[in-house]
């Protein structure tokens, strides 16, 4: 059992590493984007397939994504917040009462 609690640790220690390395990466490759966001490399490809993620493919082969487009990519759709709302429903109010007068 002591055995496997370790070689956890080192697991989570080297995915820590990791990934603290990639932040200085402009390009990664199927393996590093996964570590990187979190994704299976299973998901990724199928996203690749059909082109629901930028990816290049330079000798047709090899998948290489950037780091810039893939973190673009993760923040797109962003959700407002509640306060966001509320603030935009208060400035539509105002607005077209000022409009009707």
């Amino acid at each position: 059992m002591e055995a496997n609690n370790i070689e956890l640790k080192l697991e989570n220690i080297e995915k820590l590493l990791t990934s603290q390395s990639l932040n200085n990466k402009p390009i990664f490759n199927i393996d590093e984007v996964s570590i990187y966001t979190g994704l299976s490399k299973l998901y990724l490809y199928k996203l690749t397939s059909k082109n629901d993620i930028p990816h290049y493919k330079p000798n047709g082969k090899n998948i290489f994504f950037k780091k810039e487009e893939i973190d673009n990519w993760l923040l797109r759709n962003r959700q407002s917040t509640n306060e966001e709302l509320n603030d935009e429903a208060i400035n539509y109010s105002v607005n077209k009462l000022n409009s009707s007068i």
